[in-house]
């Protein structure tokens, strides 16, 4: 959902490009067979830069588990094992973000430090949900130029207009429907969830603690739900609103809110004099550099700029995107003001971002699309969303109107493959979130409505720092170590508790 590189792809929560290298074997596109054993196989999978006792194996789950015996799906997954079997007290489950996020990549990044601030007290585990990385595969079949981001994303023209983003969306969804099959439509959350829990079975744990984040924490917070008791420490880091009604949508729309939450952040670093010395100070104060911003998109917008990848301009609406995904980590920062700068110098070339010069695989973007479809069915008509978008254009202008876009889910041909699960106070209090106050991707205001519906299952830090994604990662040593005293001790805070950056 998070680097400049894996900038979120279709809901913005998290994308990946992963590495098929990183499972130990190609994907599986095939669907096994019924009969595959449920014992796993592991074999080591260490990449460079993560766990040297990286393990990888495939775990075959129901096509649909109304059909349990039925066709079955091949999904990789992952462990590092405890490396003081002495202190091991059971198993911890990563859940990355997305939908599309990998959670074996998620493992390989994060996975020795992750075991070094548990102490050995945990097996580290996760797996690529369907369609993602080293698991079974959907196709929707698209044309390279509807997978390209900025037109997954729906930014509607520079004259507000939504014409051709109906266009695209209504190929897009009809695309899906011929081509994806019952692969495709599985991609829902709720398979995820019991995905998880067959996992949990086939490793042989009652419980499973988890560090899920972005889309992943709704993911673990349906698994809460529906598996209560078998949660044990569960961490819900960076989290969206649950709203059963829109899920999503919802998350989409929010988004406007978390860039403008965020933007101030960056202005500030842009504006600092020590920006000087690198040539990427935009502005004098900080207050000048959104105006800049905007102006330099509208020009783009009126006269796109040729870029060093052949044959994809850098448009507004390019800039717009590049802007907006460089606000999940500060380290992000000095790629998009270097694009600013480009941009603003004819003697300059600009170079896009990894994330802008080409089109997603076609199966990144099937499983981007399909899950956030096939979990609800999207509210709207095309007048009510040209509606929104021109509010939304006025009210929050660096997102130009995009989260509150049609997509293709307004003409998903079938609706929601069974109702959402709806979060709620039901349950073991065992749950910890931990959440930035400057979040672009999942904004605080839309946190505290997942903090509402778990009531007193759950304890909140609030951090105050930008950025998607706390622990271990754009968070601060006092929500660090909240978190890691939760996943050693199972103490939380008495009360919800802020972090001051």
């Amino acid at each position: 959902m998070r680097t400049y590189g894996r900038s979120a792809a279709f809901v913005a929560l998290s994308v990946t490009a992963v590495a098929t290298a990183l499972t130990g074997a190609a994907p599986s596109q095939a669907v096994a067979s019924a009969n595959s054993a449920t014992a796993l196989s592991w074999r080591p999978c260490a990449q460079d830069g993560g766990p040297a006792t990286q393990e990888c194996a495939d775990l075959p789950v129901p096509l649909d588990y109304r059909d349990p015996d039925g066709p079955q799906l091949s999904l990789a997954v992952t462990r590092v094992r405890s490396d003081r079997p002495a202190e091991r007290r059971g198993t911890l489950l990563v859940i990355e973000g997305g939908p599309g996020g990998s959670g074996v990549q998620r493992v390989t990044e994060f996975g020795e430090r992750l075991r070094q601030e548990t102490q050995g007290r945990y097996d580290i585990v996760s797996l690529d949900p369907r369609g993602v990385g080293g698991s079974t595969k959907a196709s929707c079949g698209l044309d390279p130029e509807d997978r390209e981001l900025v037109n997954l994303q729906a930014w509607p023209a520079a004259d507000g207009s939504i014409a051709e983003n109906v266009t695209r969306s209504r190929r897009v969804a009809e695309a899906c429907a011929r081509n994806g099959g019952a692969v495709l439509r599985s991609l829902t959350t709720a398979n995820e969830a019991r995905d998880i829990d067959r996992f949990r079975q086939v490793l042989g744990e009652e419980k499973l603690s988890a560090w899920a984040t972005s889309y992943g924490v709704y993911a673990g917070a349906v698994y809460a739900q529906k598996y209560p008791q078998h949660t044990d420490r569960w961490v819900l880091d960076s989290s969206g609103d649950p709203d059963p009604s829109r899920v999503g949508q919802g998350w989409l729309a929010n988004m406007a809110v978390g860039a403008e939450d965020r933007f101030p952040d960056f202005a500030r670093w842009a504006s600092d004099p020590a920006r000087e010395k690198e040539g990427l100070r935009l502005a004098q104060r900080p207050e000048d550099v959104r105006p800049l911003v905007l102006e330099l998109a509208a020009r783009l917008d009126r006269e796109p700029r040729e870029s060093t990848t052949a044959g994809i301009p850098l448009t507004g609406n390019r800039l717009r995107l590049a802007i907006r995904t460089s606000l999940g980590e500060e380290d992000a920062f000095a790629q998009a003001a270097a694009l600013v700068q480009a941009a603003r110098d004819t003697s300059v070339t600009p170079e896009l971002p990894g994330v802008l010069r080409g089109p997603l695989p076609d199966a990144d973007a099937a499983v981007t699309v399909g899950v956030v479809c096939n979990d609800v069915r999207w509210q709207g008509t095309v007048s009510s969303y040209r509606r929104a978008v021109a509010a939304d254009r006025v009210k929050h202008p660096l997102t130009a109107g995009m989260p509150v876009n049609i997509t293709p889910c307004a003409f998903w041909k079938d609706g929601p493959a069974e109702q959402p699960t709806r979060i709620t106070d039901q349950g073991p209090s065992n749950v910890l979130m931990v959440q930035g106050l400057r979040d672009p991707a999942t904004p605080y205001s839309g946190a505290l409505k997942m903090r509402a519906a778990l009531g007193d299952r759950a304890r909140m830090v609030a951090v105050d720092h930008g950025g998607h994604g706390m622990y271990l990662d754009n968070g601060n040593a006092c929500g660090d170590r909240a978190v890691t005293t939760f996943l050693n001790t199972g103490a939380r805070p008495e009360q919800d508790t802020y972090c001051a950056d």
